[in-house]
């Protein structure tokens, strides 16, 4: 016999990991389809949610289906750049973000736009922490070189 989670146990834990699946979609895959991804991670999430919520580490899972499930040809990640007078970053990050390679720029994005830990991205990407770091130092060493700091 299988017990179906209702609806309000099911609102806990979206309201528990949606934030942190969703940083982590757009991150990787730019808000279009990121939004995207995270729609079909949610859905699956839903229609799978006896199993899904009783993974230790559900967000690596979603992850991979929202990745899966979008899967598109290979194209580059778009980000516009806003006509703001004074930025609040960099106006040359989102090209040099851009330029960095999808693991690159999702690790970067992840530890220090949105501090998580490398174990945590580790767990996510599912890669070593060492990985991890690797991807971390190349991609902050190729945003200082394009964005010609020290």
């Amino acid at each position: 016999m299988t017990t179906t989670l209702d609806q309000s146990e099911f609102e806990g834990f979206f309201e528990s990991h949606e934030p942190r699946l969703r940083r982590a979609l757009v991150a990787a895959f730019g808000i279009d389809r990121g939004s995207d991804a995270l729609s079909e991670a949610l859905g699956y999430a839903w229609e799978h949610r006896d199993r899904v919520c009783a993974m230790e580490h559900p967000v690596p899972y979603l992850f991979r289906v929202g990745q899966s499930k979008t899967r598109r040809r290979k194209t580059r990640v778009i980000y516009v750049v806003p006509d703001a007078a004074e930025p609040w970053i960099e106006p040359g990050l989102p090209r040099a973000l851009a330029a960095l390679s999808e693991r690159q720029r999702v690790v970067v994005v992840l530890v220090h736009g949105f501090g998580w830990q490398l174990q945590e991205v580790a767990e996510l990407l599912d890669v070593r922490v060492t990985t991890v770091q690797n991807h971390l130092e190349r991609g902050l060493a190729k945003l200082r070189h394009r964005l010609e700091t020290p």
